[in-house]
């Protein structure tokens, strides 16, 4: 009887795991849409990233900081174009995606900048246009987390300042194989 304990108990330890591993993916599912590895990629931001970007506006002119937005849905071949700068062409490097690689191919990113007192676009992190002593581009980032953006400048390996996305809680793999966020659920996530 103990040895049938024995190979029984680490068996059901597994089977247990995988039915909460089952569960837990098919839980996930239920806020995403599967369209296949076939599926067509989004031609805009989605809804969601398009409101809260528009959101994002509001608020920053609110505390008189001028944001533009600098890149939103992006195309496999601009992706890649812009993975070759700094690497095969000139210029710096702004990215480690590849085409399919980054959430702007989704249409779940977008890019910042702001826009100085004399009309310029401006990348500086440091600027304080506002006068109120805290760097714009710091606060237009708090702003956005408040939203529900992730923002690159939070990214371990690659800091990306100028970017802000909303996953959903897709990875870059699931998207590449066809899952999409629920339109009737994303809204929750963003939150």
């Amino acid at each position: 009887m103990k040895h049938i304990k024995k190979i029984l108990l680490p068996w059901m330890i597994i089977i247990l795991f995988v039915v909460i591993i089952f569960m837990l993916y098919n839980r996930m599912e239920e806020n995403y849409i599967d369209m296949g590895e076939d599926a067509d990629r989004p031609t805009e931001l989605h809804p969601i990233v398009e409101e809260k970007k528009n959101e994002l506006l509001e608020q920053a002119a609110a505390i008189d900081i001028d944001v533009v937005i600098t890149d939103e849905m992006r195309s496999m071949e601009r992706q890649d174009e812009l993975y070759e700068q700094g690497r095969s062409t000139n210029g710096n490097i702004v990215t480690n995606a590849r085409g399919g690689e980054s959430y702007h191919n989704y249409g779940l990113a977008i890019d910042y900048a702001l826009r100085d007192d004399n009309g310029g676009v401006i990348w500086d992190i440091h600027y304080d246009g506002n006068d109120n002593g805290v760097s714009d581009w710091f606060e237009v980032a708090d702003l956005a987390k408040e939203l529900g953006f992730d923002w690159g400048g939070d990214l371990e390996n690659f800091k990306d300042y100028p970017h802000l996305q909303m996953d959903f809680g897709l990875s870059i793999h699931q998207l590449q194989k066809g899952m999409r966020p629920d339109p009737e659920e994303a809204g929750d996530e963003a939150e």
